[in-house]
């Protein structure tokens, strides 16, 4: 199980690394690029053309702005690419979400919410459990950990209402 996330920035570290850690918790081998779409196109190029050669399943592109990396990946590779939409300082990043999730016909990149790294690394996974019985078994686990993790809490805010 191997995975690479790619991000146009080492700004985008902050988010892309929240991602990363959850991969590396469920025991996903993780490589992280700073390969830029614009500043370095052919770079882009030659890793999407030998990305599966060098044992990658799959690819998450993390972008913002014009954020056409995750297209540019996809369009050369056969691999998945999940999108992950950076947020910017000029629109939010909806220019970064639009910019990924407005793919042509054919080329498809799966998207995820604005920063989103979390949930970028949670449906690789996911892909990747159809093939690795092991991830969704891990999945599993990491659902009722969230499933207690949110009844605890809802003991805890019902019981400071009831003594307000």
């Amino acid at each position: 199980m191997k995975i690479a996330i790619i991000m146009g920035s080492d700004s985008d570290y902050p988010i892309v690394g929240k991602g990363v850690r959850i991969l590396k918790d469920f025991g996903v081998e993780v490589e992280t690029r700073v390969i830029s779409a614009h500043r370095t196109p052919f770079k882009a190029i030659e890793f999407a053309n030998n990305a599966e050669k060098n044992g990658f399943e799959l690819i998450i592109a993390a972008a913002g702005k014009a954020a056409h990396l995750p297209g540019i990946l996809a369009g050369i590779s056969i691999l998945p690419v999940i999108g992950l939409p950076i947020k910017s300082s000029t629109m939010d990043g909806m220019d970064s979400l639009l910019s990924i999730v407005q793919m042509p016909k054919g080329v498809p990149v799966a998207t995820v919410a604005i920063n989103g790294g979390e949930n970028a690394a949670l449906l690789a996974i996911q892909i990747l459990s159809v093939k690795y019985p092991e991830l969704k078994e891990k999945l599993k686990a990491y659902r009722e950990i969230m499933i207690k993790e949110v009844e605890e809490k809802d003991k805890r805010i019902t019981k400071i209402s009831r003594d307000e």
